[in-house]
């Protein structure tokens, strides 16, 4: 890929930034990073000083395009005075926020006047921007896919019932924009077909009908991909896929599409190690800034859309822990299969943090899965964990007495220190009140509780707790939380 990513550039003659300097970009990606977005969960209130300072930098200007179903702005930023118009929109779905952030670096560095500067001049003099940080403020609040009336924005192009979506329909009207940019987080457990990798970043150029026809609109967007493509190699090789090109009629990136505006849709997608998808949003800023670029002097209109058909496919067969080979033994008998397990994210309150709860997703053989983390089990056998009965009321916990339960086999501390308010346990074990241990037997069975032993010649060799994998013989517990059973 990095050939090809060679012969890409030999043909962008005039804004093309070289490989050298798109690798200082990347080096040099903290100056532009904004410091006030560091999470996921960030709500309207907090972009809108991001927002208002562009009112007070020369050539950005600031505009309110309408407001939410519950009267929260949508504003939008511009610059740039070129004659070819491209607009970028985040957040139509209230969760998906990582572009959201990737557009605040974007405009720093746009704004920014010491480095690159004779890059960006031609690159606005060429193309005028026009950024929509967060379509739907209200989703926004409550960190919830679908707005205030529980309509996906995503599929109200046609009848525009939201007012979200007649504000989308009516700025892509008025400017008539060449190309556009639909910016989303899709699942971490999507993969690149057939490999073990995460689908970090997919792209996909949405068809206008049925047919997937491709005429000159199409094929351009699916040119600017192979070049972002070409450049995201670099940094996650093996890590892009290719979004389904099912034509589904309501959507508006198809029908964008439709509408003559070149419709490119990226989705963030998993990352290792990379919860809150800080090193994805990065991969946004490079992957739309090389687009960007290559837009302003149509140097993506040399690509061959034949190798947009090269970027794998997304696969959805990722698990956070796949656990291979174990062995369970059940009315005497030992099985061997396989466990996955997800981690699945529960919010806060507020809105503004969460907690793990840790899930058997599927048991048998997966041998055509993968997990962000592997386990082969062979040779170790499934045991339901034990269970600390504490004598006092008090939870003051040592690292040291939580690692020797752990390597006892006892992933549970019994306890009346627990506040009905208190959703999780904020230490790497769980905890209960309950006096019924019944309500604590872990069985391997879709949707059950992934707290458990792997068992070695009769002795604990690895810990399974809410979900994460803890070895016995490691003084490290990378376990965000516990669980709490009542």
């Amino acid at each position: 890929m990095i050939k090809r990513f060679y012969l890409v550039l030999f043909f962008l003659p005039t804004l093309a930034m070289s490989q050298p300097t798109f690798d200082k970009l990347y080096e040099g990606y903290e100056d532009y990073r904004e410091p006030t977005l560091t999470h996921l969960r960030f709500k309207h209130a907090d972009i809108q000083p991001l927002i208002e300072q562009y009112k007070e930098i020369k050539g950005f200007e600031v505009s309110v395009l309408g407001h939410s179903i519950d009267g929260r702005s949508v504003s939008m930023i511009s610059v740039g005075t070129g004659d070819t118009d491209i607009l970028l929109w985040s957040q139509m779905h209230g969760d998906e926020s990582t572009a959201t952030m990737a557009i605040f670096d974007m405009l720093n560095f746009l704004s920014d006047k010491k480095s690159f500067k004779k890059e960006k001049k031609e690159l606005l003099k060429q193309v005028r921007l026009h950024f929509v940080p967060m379509l739907n403020p209200d989703g926004a609040e409550v960190f919830q896919r679908r707005n205030a009336l529980d309509i996906d924005i995503n599929r109200d192009a046609l009848r525009l019932q939201t007012s979200e979506g007649q504000i989308l329909k009516a700025v892509r009207d008025s400017l008539d924009a060449e190309f556009g940019f639909n910016l989303h987080d899709q699942s971490r457990y999507y993969n690149a077909e057939r490999t073990a990798k995460p689908a970090t970043i997919s792209y996909l150029a949405p068809a206008y009908n049925y047919d997937k026809d491709i005429n000159d609109v199409r094929a351009n967007a699916m040119k600017v991909i192979v070049l972002m493509n070409d450049i995201i190699q670099k940094y996650v090789p093996g890590q892009v896929g290719r979004y389904s090109d099912d034509f589904e009629p309501r959507a508006f990136g198809d029908n964008i599409q439709k509408w003559g505006t070149s419709a490119i849709l990226i989705e963030s997608g998993g990352q290792y190690n990379d919860p809150d998808k800080q090193e994805i949003r990065k991969l946004n800023y490079m992957s739309i800034l090389a687009a960007i670029f290559s837009i302003a002097d149509e140097s993506y209109a040399q690509v061959s859309i034949d190798r947009y058909e090269e970027i794998p496919q997304n696969d959805r067969k990722l698990f956070d822990l796949k656990i291979e080979n174990l062995t369970y033994v059940r009315n005497g008998k030992p099985y061997q299969m396989d466990a996955g397990i997800h981690h699945y994210q529960i919010d806060n309150e507020a809105h503004d943090d969460y907690h793990f709860v840790g899930k058997i997703s599927e048991v048998g053989d997966l041998s055509t899965y993968y997990g962000f983390e592997t386990l082969d089990a062979t040779g170790l056998t499934y045991r339901e964990a034990g269970v600390v009965d504490g004598s006092s009321d008090s939870l003051a916990i040592s690292t040291d007495e939580l690692l020797g339960y752990l390597r006892e086999g006892k992933a549970w501390i019994k306890t009346d220190s627990i506040s009905a308010e208190t959703k999780y346990s904020e230490w790497p074990i769980n905890l209960t009140t309950t006096a019924d241990m019944d309500k604590l037997k872990a069985d391997l069975k879709l949707r059950s509780g992934a707290t458990f032993l792997l068992m070695e010649d009769e002795k604990v060799r690895y810990v399974v707790l809410n979900g994460f994998l803890y070895d016995v013989k490691s003084n490290q517990l990378k376990i965000k939380n516990g669980v709490i059973v009542r």
